[in-house]
């Protein structure tokens, strides 16, 4: 077995519950810039940069218009994150997904240093984390956004990142979770020793399979035998 030293979880959907706000959020703030999109069509950008993903799904169904301007992509970014981040201040029901800390303690209690990255910006990842008091040095080690390095997922940088962080060089010492296609297209980006999906988020597992996970997960409780 592995002898794994960091483990990489995203936020929203894996380690934190989602209800579909995100997408809901997401969909609104291109509704109020009148560009409206499928709401199907939403799920298989979670996980991306949101930036990114703004600018991939107005040049798939806005192509010929002017939504591919810079300004209007910038506006719909900021209403998402101003939508998101009144959602988490205000959300009573916000609340980490079922045995997310338990695993958490199980981890760091055998000698494996937790982090959270996310596709979101830093500023809507800080008010989730200081609602569940998930401050590194705390509940949990290290944070990342995508907003914080040049390229968000599939790109390998915010892993890359955190290793550095935590003092790695092996990146198959590295544990990557996630619910989304490029949860697991950024993990095997960075030569993570082990990518693990799971279902609890925005991807079913018939969704995850086509992505080769290692192993696809229905609960975070399922994690720690994979890896300890």
């Amino acid at each position: 077995m592995m002898n794994y030293s960091l483990a990489v979880f995203d936020i929203a959907g894996t380690t934190v519950k989602d209800r579909g706000n995100v997408a809901g959020s997401f969909i609104n703030a291109f509704r109020e810039n009148g560009h409206p999109i499928p709401a199907d069509e939403v799920n298989k950008v979670m996980g991306w940069r949101k930036a990114d993903a703004i600018k991939m799904l107005l040049k798939k169904y806005y192509s010929n218009s002017d939504a591919l301007a810079a300004e209007l992509q910038e506006q719909i970014h900021d209403d998402f994150i101003r939508n998101m981040i009144q959602f988490y201040e205000q959300d009573e029901d916000l609340q980490p997904l079922y045995f997310a800390e338990d695993v958490f303690d199980e981890l760091r209690s055998n000698n494996i240093k937790i982090a959270l990255n996310t596709g979101f910006t830093r500023s809507i990842a800080d008010v989730i984390l200081k609602r569940l008091n998930w401050l590194p040095g705390g509940k949990i080690d290290y944070v990342i956004a995508s907003d914080e390095v040049d390229e968000g997922r599939p790109y390998p940088f915010m892993i890359q990142q955190l290793m550095k962080e935590a003092g790695i060089t092996d990146s198959s010492r590295v544990v990557k979770i996630g619910d989304t296609e490029v949860d697991i297209m950024e993990g095997r980006n960075a030569g993570c020793g082990m990518v693990i999906g799971i279902t609890t988020g925005a991807y079913t597992k018939e969704e995850l399979k086509p992505y080769k996970p290692d192993f696809i997960i229905d609960r975070l409780s399922q994690l720690p035998s994979l890896i300890l």
